[in-house]
């Protein structure tokens, strides 16, 4: 009795490679995206703990010090805003990242995060 072998052909092998090849590709080119997005809002939150930060030119000169060590190019000047609130201000980082795919094509991840800096240590 011959029994029929069953399993992947080398075609369906390939085409499954190729799709979870693309996918690793894709998370490739999202990774270093994400990594820099929370290498932002870390900055941040360390921010609000170094006393004397409600000052947004001091808050601008340390944010990017940090910045620089994470070495984070998608940050500009243009991209923070402050605003006032009781105690302090509100920092506001908002930026795009558009980095190339395929061809023609771009990935582009919009990030947002604020943080309060009342300029004291916050527990």
């Amino acid at each position: 009795m011959k029994h029929k072998q069953a399993g992947m052909t080398l075609t369906s092998f390939l085409m499954v490679l190729a799709v979870v090849g693309f996918g690793l590709y894709v998370a490739m080119k999202l990774f270093p995206m994400y990594q820099e997005f929370y290498a932002v809002k870390t900055s941040m939150k360390s921010l609000a703990q170094e006393p004397g930060s409600s000052d947004p030119n001091k808050a601008l000169e340390l944010f990017f010090k940090r910045m620089d060590i994470n070495s984070s190019e998608s940050v500009t000047r243009d991209n923070i805003k402050f605003e006032r609130i009781d105690g302090g201000v509100r920092m506001n980082v908002k930026y795009e990242v558009r980095r190339p795919l395929v061809g023609n094509l771009d990935i582009v991840g919009n990030f947002e995060n604020s943080q309060e800096l009342t300029g004291s240590s916050v527990d």
